[in-house]
């Protein structure tokens, strides 16, 4: 059976397939799917055959019989856009028309391990991963038609997959292969075009899957329909740890369209024809259940205190001995704290998932970030070897980050195992996602620094306050959370802290001391991956605090961090933002605010400066993002809306987090349980926003997906204060943290 919401073919005629492995594991992430293209609306696409060995020209890219390319990749597609990039890079190496290009990711039985899609590496690479086996693909190509006309192959030349050696010499990819599987091993030697010969390398090349949104048409796992296909809904315990105590079961089975109620331990399920039927059941199971709750805590308003109390001792990720004395006996010296609260992916629509079990096997669809990862958990929780499991990615609605994608994966899965041979549709409630979703952590950042009377910093010291950034269930059942309510519970272990809790902490300004020390923390809520891990939190802190020593300096803000950084393309950045927003010409007046901050992401991705602009209106005690103006230097741009697409995407939702949103909750469990106790930013609240791309076409790319959250909280905080004379260092910024006598 072909698992797509569209109709495919299953069988091909007689192909002929070029499959160029390489090896993309030890950097983790990426996914797509295929293209549908409406120039090729009768493309069936490729046979299914499962992935043999990474490293051997394998099943990675596809040339079949009808003319097509197919590139099969374990990355997958969040809404980064990197289907498309990816099919960019592999068209311009094989220098094949795009239009014949198609994508599969993220299938346990098709496409090679990955891992997971995180880290913003996808491009950086995964991109480069592909565009050496495209290019050792064609020089293969290439040298089988130098055998086949006795010629040398630099007198050879290929256009839209067309090799020509003279005017009566001409033969296509498809036509050399003649069936055949090519699975010599990459080198590493084929040569890459040089980017003064791009065709698609660096064009905005509209994305297949943004038309698909815009026209309504399925795309997301939630649009899934198989035959014979029935609805499911969980319930949840009301509270962590929470244990069934009793539950009316049997009037359920009476209701129209129940199919049946599951209990195990404290994990109930219910399945029915229709998913109403199955939301309506799921409201009787609430109100009749009574469940042993224990207290949440620490609460919010003791959260940070009890952070510095019973946190673990030190890590010393960096050292510098005397730091101490040296920062006293500076010019000047200043020291502050900057506080960020428990935050949420916030998806869209729902967490979503469809299994079915038929025998000993289980197929699962799914919108994970790891398919493989997904399978090697699935395998633990039912003690069934990893070759009966099958995970399919599919888009889901919202995610950047570890959310409720796998768990709910889990359960279709556990639901699915007590009604074989049938699909089984699970979709969380919206207030299972809030609820029940690995959150990001609290955090609390302290920073000190001495600099001299010119400016110039000499010491700087980070100390860190958080839980993990990385709870992603990866082998490990107890990770997900209803294995932890069955009558045999999985334990769920931690582990050891993630170092995605001092991402971006050291300062890439340049400095001759500088120390870090984190505090590990076992805090009350459930954490795990958000879009940038503890970078969003370590960049609000610095880049205020930057902000802050600049102001004591007496010095322009911009002029500040250019006085202190070495790295010629940071300074770039900057400047190109002074340039571009008229910095220079800004005036200082009571009713705006003017803020930037700048970053390179994790010290080894992309460079991003932003400028935040805000209206103050000190009458009605408020203030308004008005405008966000950023650049960022990703290296080589592979597609320019892309890019773009991507940064606006991250200063919207680093607004959102940074202006509106904060976990609520009380010793009864999560508060914030909807939109209207977790609001987020509307479409009239979005200011306009402006990027520009410095673009290296000479130098790899760089991961750009994180890049902006970090800089837009800073310099959100940086504006308010510019034009409030408040600084505020907890997040997140509203009104009521401001002084409005102050100025």
């Amino acid at each position: 059976m072909k698992l797509t919401t569209t109709n495919r073919r299953t069988f091909l005629k007689s192909s002929g397939q070029l499959l160029i492995g390489f090896n993309l594991f030890p950097l983790a992430f990426c996914k797509s799917k295929e293209t549908e293209n409406t120039l090729m609306n009768d493309y069936g696409g490729i046979s299914e055959r499962p992935h043999i060995d990474r490293n051997l020209i394998d099943s990675w890219i596809r040339l079949d019989a009808d003319g097509h390319v197919t590139i099969l990749t374990g990355k997958q597609e969040l809404g980064q856009g990197i289907r498309t990039a990816l099919m960019q890079i592999a068209a311009e190496e094989l220098d094949v028309d795009l239009e014949i290009c198609h994508i599969i990711n993220g299938d346990t039985g098709q496409t090679a391990n990955e891992g997971y899609t995180a880290g913003s590496n996808s491009v950086e690479g995964s991109g480069k991963a592909i565009r050496q086996a495209a290019a050792e693909a064609k020089l293969v190509l290439l040298k089988l038609a130098g055998e086949k006309w006795g010629t040398d192959i630099t007198g050879l030349q290929v256009k839209n997959g067309i090799i020509q050696g003279g005017p009566d010499k001409e033969i296509s990819y498809w036509e050399l292969l003649e069936g055949r599987y090519l699975e010599e091993k990459i080198t590493g030697d084929a040569p890459i075009k040089d980017h003064n010969d791009h065709v698609y390398v660096g064009k905005a090349v509209p994305r297949e899957d943004i038309m698909k949104l815009v026209r309504g048409e399925a795309h997301f796992v939630h649009d899934l329909r198989l035959p014979d296909m029935v609805h499911a809904r969980v319930l949840h315990p009301p509270v962590y740890k929470a244990k069934l105590v009793s539950i009316d079961l049997d009037n359920i089975k009476d209701h129209d369209g129940i199919l049946k109620v599951i209990e195990d331990g404290s994990f109930v399920a219910v399945i029915a024809k229709r998913e109403f039927q199955a939301v309506k059941a799921w409201q009787h199971l609430k109100e009749s259940s009574k469940w042993d709750s224990p207290k949440l805590g620490p609460l919010s308003e003791a959260l940070f205190e009890d952070m510095k109390t019973n946190a673990n001792s030190p890590q010393i990720v960096e050292d510098s001995p005397g730091i101490s004395g040296k920062i006293n006996s500076s010019f000047k010296k200043i020291k502050a704290e900057y506080q960020r609260p428990y935050q949420m992916h916030g998806s869209t629509g729902p967490s979503c998932a469809v299994a079915k079990c038929d025998d000993d096997n289980l197929t699962v669809w799914s919108p994970t970030q790891g398919v493989y990862p997904l399978q090697n958990t699935l395998s633990d929780l039912f003690g069934l070897a990893k070759e009966k499991i099958r995970c399919i990615g599919m888009p889901g609605s919202g995610c950047y980050g570890h959310n409720g994608a796998d768990d709910v994966s889990a359960e279709a899965a556990l639901i699915a195992k007590h009604y074989p041979r049938r699909p089984v549709r699970l979709q969380w409630m919206r207030e299972d996602e809030h609820q029940w979703e690995p959150y990001g952590s609290a955090m609390s950042i302290q920073l000190e620094a001495g600099m001299d009377e010119t400016g110039k910093i000499l010491a700087w010291d980070t100390k860190i306050w958080s839980d993990t950034h990385s709870t992603r269930p990866n082998g490990k059942a107890g990770h997900y959370v209803s294995a932890r309510h069955l009558k045999e519970p999985f334990e769920f272990q931690k582990g050891g802290f993630s170092g995605g809790s001092y991402r971006n902490a050291t300062p890439l300004y340049n400095m001759p001391d500088k120390r870090l020390h984190l505090y590990n923390y076992d805090g009350p809520l459930r954490t795990s991956a958000l879009r940038g891990l503890g970078a969003y939190g370590n960049i609000f802190a610095l880049e205020s605090f930057m902000d802050e020593l600049a102001s004591e300096a007496g010095m322009d803000p911009i002029a500040f961090r250019i006085k202190n950084l070495d790295d010629k393309r940071a300074i770039a950045v900057l400047e190109t933002l002074a340039s571009k927003t008229g910095w220079d010409s800004k005036l200082k007046n009571p009713g705006k605010g003017y803020g930037v901050a700048f970053s390179k992401y994790k010290n080894s991705a992309s460079y991003f400066a932003v400028l935040a602009e805000v209206e103050i209106n000190k009458a009605e005690k408020s203030f308004k993002l008005t405008k966000m103006t950023g650049v960022i230097d990703s290296g080589q741009c592979i597609n320019p809306d892309g890019l773009k697409n991507q940064t606006e995407g991250g200063m919207v939702q680093s607004a959102s987090w940074t202006l509106l949103e904060s976990v609520q909750f009380d010793e009864n469990g999560i508060l914030s349980k909807d939109w209207s106790s977790y609001p987020i930013m509307r479409f009239k609240e979005v200011p306009e926003i402006e990027v520009h791309i410095i673009n290296r076409p000479e130098l790899s790319p760089m991961g750009a997906g994180e890049a902006a959250q970090g800089p837009v909280a800073a310099a959100i905080a940086n504006a308010i204060f510019d034009g409030t004379g408040t600084r505020v260092r907890e997040l997140p910024i509203k009104a009521e943290k401001v002084d409005w006598e102050r100025f």
